[in-house]
């Protein structure tokens, strides 16, 4: 089991991955249409084995006490992130199922917009995870989706939280609680001091 002191440790090789991989920094346009002068891909990141390792970590014990039931996250962006935690959780006799929400729902089959639902029960507490928040909007349409489907969201967890302008008053406003692994400044200055 990964103690209280480990995650230190921890976030502090994460930081050093993502910033190798994931963080760039120039001129770009985020999804909210905002300008930027850094980007954050994640899934450079979240695909590299030690790199999903290190993010289901330090999420499993940032969950820990909550009485999560599953981890669910927004296709394609968190499904690196629901299957690496759903899978440490496990290494650590956690039962925690990944839960992937779909944009809209498939045009056949059972035309799910919540996949995995055989693996929790109506009412279960689902944390949702997320790589980058910016403004909120796609995640927190997600926890609508989740719940239209009878699971409650306990929280919203990311791996970097943008701290864009009205990003935490869309969350104040819609009820949901954001945690962060990083903020930009941490994550670039621990980043730093790794190297």
């Amino acid at each position: 089991m990964i103690e209280a002191h480990d995650v230190n440790i921890l976030r502090a090789r994460l930081a050093a991955l993502l910033y190798e991989k994931s963080y760039m920094e120039g001129d770009f346009t985020l999804s909210s249409g905002r300008k930027s002068d850094y980007y954050f891909d994640c899934r450079q990141s979240s695909l590299n084995p030690g790199g999903a390792w290190l993010i289901g970590a330090i999420f499993m014990h940032m969950l820990k006490g909550m009485g999560i039931k599953a981890v669910a996250g927004m296709t394609m962006g968190a499904d690196p992130l629901v299957t690496a935690t759903s899978l440490v959780c496990y290494h650590n006799d956690i039962y925690v199922p990944a839960l992937i929400v779909r944009k809209e729902a498939k045009g056949h089959g059972a035309g799910q917009t919540v996949e995995g639902l055989a693996n929790v029960n109506r009412g279960d507490r689902v944390l949702l995870l997320e790589d980058v928040v910016s403004t909120g909007a796609s995640v927190l349409k997600a926890a609508e989706q989740v719940e239209e489907v009878g699971l409650e969201v306990a929280a919203v967890f990311c791996i970097l939280n943008r701290e864009e302008p009205g990003g935490a008053e869309a969350f104040a406003k819609a009820g949901r609680e954001l945690r962060s692994i990083f903020i930009r400044k941490e994550l670039v200055s621990l980043a730093r001091q790794m190297v």
